[in-house]
């Protein structure tokens, strides 16, 4: 495994992860998973207040490594290690859904399966006109993984869920962006710019405020009315300690901009 299968730079705030796998459509064999597992904990400890994961080339992900699939059929592998496979790449995909920051996917050409699900376990799916997305594994003669199934139901509902996943239906960015599957669908020539802009607007946000925000939402869609509002009231509580909730304050007051510095 090299460390350039999986790409990570930092720069004002803002950490962009690279699947860099090009002429493999950025396809999630098990070493890239791992090291997508590994970039993740990496920027956890970095200055980033906003994570970008996007593909290098052609495709965002191409899913699980195909050829790697045909190699567990024709071999004697057991099936602990196939599930070993299937496990890191999982993994990968749980990095992304439970990193603390806001994580944006920037979609620029097509994903499907295990891709598809890594762009939905990020908050925010931008995508181009290039952009394509479908989620069964049908043609493999394989169910869903990659959390498809806790992820897709959630924003297009259960039955249509099932629906695109029987028929192994590859949604264009028009018809995902109306399905809610991508957030936003930029012009090809305006795609880099919106998603410099947005991904922007979120780094320069309260970042402890923001990550409060992602975590109650998240939990939220399994919690009673109740106990969501108890747990709003608690991350205020944690959120009026923070110099942004101080600035913001202040610059309300003074009739300007807030200037936030994620602390």
């Amino acid at each position: 495994m090299t460390d350039d299968a999986v790409l990570l730079t930092v720069d004002d705030g803002v950490a962009t992860i690279t699947l860099n796998r090009p002429d493999e459509r950025n396809a999630l064999a098990e070493p890239t998973a791992t090291r997508l597992v590994e970039r993740f904990d990496a920027v956890a400890d970095s200055d980033a207040r906003c994570v970008v994961v996007r593909g290098a080339g052609s495709a965002f992900c191409a899913g699980g490594d195909v050829a790697a699939l045909v190699d567990g059929v024709d071999s004697d592998r057991p099936p602990t290690e196939r599930v070993a496979t299937v496990e890191a790449i999982n993994d990968a995909v749980a990095a992304g859904h439970n990193c603390r920051l806001p994580v944006v996917a920037a979609v620029d050409g097509p994903t499907f399966g295990a891709g598809a699900g890594l762009a939905l376990a990020c908050d925010i799916q931008l995508a181009s006109p290039d952009a394509k997305i479908g989620f069964g594994s049908r043609r493999l003669g394989l169910p869903v993984d990659a959390g498809v199934s806790y992820f897709l139901p959630r924003i297009v509902g259960p039955n249509k869920a099932k629906e695109l996943v029987f028929t192994g239906e590859l949604l264009d960015a028009d018809s995902a962006r109306e399905l809610g599957v991508f957030t936003r669908l930029f012009e090809r020539d305006a795609f880099e710019a919106g998603v410099e802009n947005l991904v922007s607007t979120i780094a320069e946000g309260p970042t402890v405020a923001l990550s409060q925000a992602k975590a109650l939402i998240d939990r939220g869609t399994a919690s009673t009315f109740e106990a969501a509002i108890e747990r709003e009231a608690t991350a205020h509580g944690l959120a009026a300690t923070t110099d942004d909730h101080a600035e913001g304050t202040t610059a309300f007051l003074e009739q300007r901009e807030p200037e936030f510095s994620g602390r």
